[in-house]
C-alpha cells in the first residue's frame, strides 16, 4: 500500500510537469510543407496555388491563387499580296499637308513591319494598280505593276512600298487582283490579298470602253468572287469617297455609293472576305489594327475559367478566412460557401500575356479547438478548375496538393525551487504523503486488533 501511494504521487508529479494546456497565447504555429499546387492549362498556361506569406507570430498565413495565360501570340503565316491603289487621287491632301498616300503608305509599312517581325513563316508581296499612262494600254494587265515579289525582308518591302509612283489617271482594280494572283506560290498555305484603294473601279480588263459601266462593275465583282471561290482570303479597304451620293457624271443613273455596293457589297455582307468602307481619318486604325487582327487565325484567349478552392472542416472551424484584396481579373465568392467549404473564382476571359491573381489569409481563432494541436493540418482539401480551351472544348482538372501547418504547445515546466508556487506544491505533496502514511498506519492497527 505504502509503495503504491508513493508511485501514484510520483506519477502525479510527472503529469503536472508535462501536461499541456493549449491556449492562443502559448501555442506556436509552423509551416510543415510549402508545396506549390500547379495545374496545366492548354499548351503553355497554368493555374498555381502557393503560400506567399507567413506571419507565424500572429498565427497567420497568406495563400495566392494565380491563373496565367502564357499562350504565344499567333502570327500570320503563309503569303500576302498587298494590292495598293496608285492612281493620281491618292495624292489628294486630306489634312494639313498630309496626303492620302501618306496615310496609306505609312500604315501599310507599319503593317508589314509588325507582321514580319520575328516571323519566318510569312512572305509579303506588293502590286500597285491604277491605269496605264499610255491610254492604248488601258484595260490591260499593264494597268498594274509588280512592286515587290514575295519576301520576308521587311526593310526591302518598306522601301519598295514607299517608292510607289502615283501617276495613273483611273482605277482598274481587276488588273491589280489578276496580277497579284500570278505571284503566289503553289504551296498549300494561307493566301491573303489585301486591297488598299481610294477609288471606285471605273476600268476593267477588256472593258467596253465606257468608264463606270455595268461591264466594269460586273467584271470587277466577278474577279473578287472568283478569288473567294479559289480559297484566297480577301480583305478590302476603300476610302476617299467623301460624297457617296454623287454620280460619276459619266452616268447619272448610279451614284458612287451604288457602284461601291454592287462591286464590294457592304461591310455586313461583303462580296468576298472582309470589306472596310472608311473615312481618311480611319485609315491608320483600319490597316494597322483591324486588318492586322484579321490576319491572325486564332485568338489565343482562355475563356470560362472557374477555380473552386475547398477547405477542410478543421480549417473552417478554427481559422478566420479573409481576402487580402479583390482579384485583379474576374469575380470571386464574397464568403466561404458553408455547404461545401469552398470559394469559387470565375474568369470569363484571360487574354494572352495576362495573369489573374487573388490572395486570402487564414488566421488562427483565439477560441480554437485544442484537438488540432499536434496533428499536421492541410490548409486546403483540393482545388478544381475548369475552362474552355483554344479549340472550344471544356477541360476539367483537380489537385489535392496543399501547404501544411502544425500547431504545438510547449510542455509546462515546474516552477523553480524556492518560489512560492514551488513551496506550496511541496507542502501539498508532503501533506498528502503524511496524511496517507498516518491513515495507512491507523488502518493497519485497527486490522491487527
Amino acid at each position: 500500500m505504502k509503495k503504491s501511494v508513493f508511485i501514484t504521487l510520483f506519477l502525479i508529479l510527472i503529469l503536472i510537469a508535462n501536461i499541456s494546456f493549449a491556449s492562443y497565447d502559448t501555442v506556436t504555429m509552423t509551416v510543415v510543407e510549402e508545396p506549390v499546387c500547379t495545374i496545366q492549362i492548354g499548351e503553355n498556361s497554368s493555374f498555381e496555388k502557393r503560400l506567399v506569406e507567413k506571419d507565424l507570430n500572429n498565427k497567420e498565413v497568406t495563400l495566392q491563387l494565380k491563373v496565367t495565360n502564357e499562350e504565344a501570340a499567333l502570327q500570320p503565316t503563309g503569303e500576302i499580296m498587298l494590292v495598293i491603289d496608285n492612281s493620281k487621287s491618292m495624292e489628294d491632301i486630306v489634312e494639313g499637308t498630309t496626303t492620302r498616300e501618306d496615310l496609306v503608305i505609312e500604315s501599310a509599312n507599319t503593317l508589314v513591319n509588325t507582321i514580319l517581325e520575328g516571323n519566318d513563316n510569312l512572305k509579303v508581296g506588293v502590286v500597285s494598280f491604277s491605269t496605264n499612262t499610255d491610254v492604248s494600254k488601258e484595260g490591260t494587265i499593264e494597268d498594274a505593276n509588280l512592286v515587290s515579289d514575295l519576301s520576308s525582308d521587311s526593310q526591302s518591302l518598306v522601301s519598295a512600298i514607299s517608292n510607289i509612283q502615283y501617276t495613273g489617271p483611273r482605277t482598274d482594280l481587276q488588273s491589280g487582283l489578276s496580277l497579284a494572283t500570278q505571284y503566289f506560290t503553289e504551296e498549300d498555305n494561307n493566301k491573303y490579298i489585301i486591297v488598299l484603294t481610294d477609288g471606285v473601279p471605273n476600268v476593267a480588263l477588256d472593258y467596253d470602253g465606257t468608264y463606270y459601266s455595268d461591264d466594269v462593275i460586273n467584271k470587277t465583282k466577278a474577279e473578287l468572287q472568283s478569288l473567294g471561290t479559289a480559297g484566297y482570303n480577301v480583305i478590302t479597304m476603300l476610302t476617299g469617297i467623301s460624297e457617296p451620293d454623287a454620280t460619276p457624271g459619266i452616268r447619272e443613273d448610279k451614284t458612287y455609293g451604288d457602284i461601291i455596293e454592287e462591286v464590294f457589297g457592304t461591310e455586313e455582307t461583303p462580296t468576298v472576305g472582309k470589306f472596310y468602307y472608311v473615312q481618311d481619318n480611319e485609315i491608320e486604325q483600319t490597316i494597322t489594327n483591324d486588318i492586322y487582327n484579321d490576319l491572325l487565325p486564332i485568338e489565343q484567349v482562355l475563356t470560362d475559367i472557374v477555380v473552386t478552392d475547398y477547405f477542410p472542416q478543421e480549417i473552417i472551424d478554427n481559422f478566420e478566412f479573409a481576402y487580402v484584396s479583390e482579384p485583379n481579373i474576374g469575380t470571386i465568392s464574397a464568403n466561404v460557401n458553408t455547404e461545401n467549404n469552398s470559394i469559387t473564382w470565375t474568369i470569363s476571359e484571360l487574354q494572352p500575356g495576362e495573369t489573374a491573381t487573388v490572395q486570402y489569409t487564414l488566421s488562427l481563432k483565439e477560441d480554437f479547438d485544442s484537438s488540432i494541436v499536434g496533428p499536421i493540418l492541410d490548409t486546403n482539401e483540393k482545388v478544381d478548375i475548369s475552362y474552355t480551351d483554344l479549340n472550344g472544348e471544356t477541360v476539367e482538372d483537380t489537385s489535392d496538393v496543399t501547404p501544411k501547418l502544425k500547431l504545438a504547445e510547449p510542455p509546462v515546466k515546474l516552477p523553480a525551487a524556492g518560489t512560492p508556487i514551488m513551496i506550496a506544491l511541496f507542502v501539498i505533496v508532503v501533506g498528502t504523503i503524511i496524511y496517507s502514511f498516518v491513515k495507512f498506519n491507523f488502518i493497519n492497527k485497527i486490522m491487527k486488533h
